[in-house]
C-alpha cells in the first residue's frame, strides 16, 4: 500500500513539506530545493508521490517514487 503523497508548499518564511490531508506541516525549510529533498526522502520510504507547488500555489511538478512498474536495476 502506498503512503501519503507529500506536498512542497510556500510559506511566508520559506518552504514546507506537508503530507496529504495532514493539518500540520511535516517540516520547514529555507529553500524549495531543501523542502523537495526532504519530501522526496519521505516519498521514497512510503512509495508515494511528491507534488511541488510554485510560489503561486499551483502544482508545477510531480514525481512518483516506488510505484514505477519498471524500476531500474541498481
Amino acid at each position: 500500500m502506498a503512503g501519503k503523497n507529500q506536498h512542497v508548499v510556500k510559506r511566508t518564511d520559506g518552504w514546507a513539506v506537508r503530507g496529504e490531508k495532514n493539518s500540520r506541516d511535516t517540516s520547514h525549510h529555507r529553500t524549495q530545493q531543501e523542502a523537495f529533498e526532504a519530501a522526496r526522502n519521505i516519498a521514497k520510504n512510503q512509495g508515494s508521490e511528491v507534488f511541488i507547488h510554485g510560489e503561486n500555489g499551483k502544482i508545477r511538478e510531480r514525481n512518483t517514487y516506488g510505484n514505477d512498474p519498471f524500476p531500474p536495476k541498481g
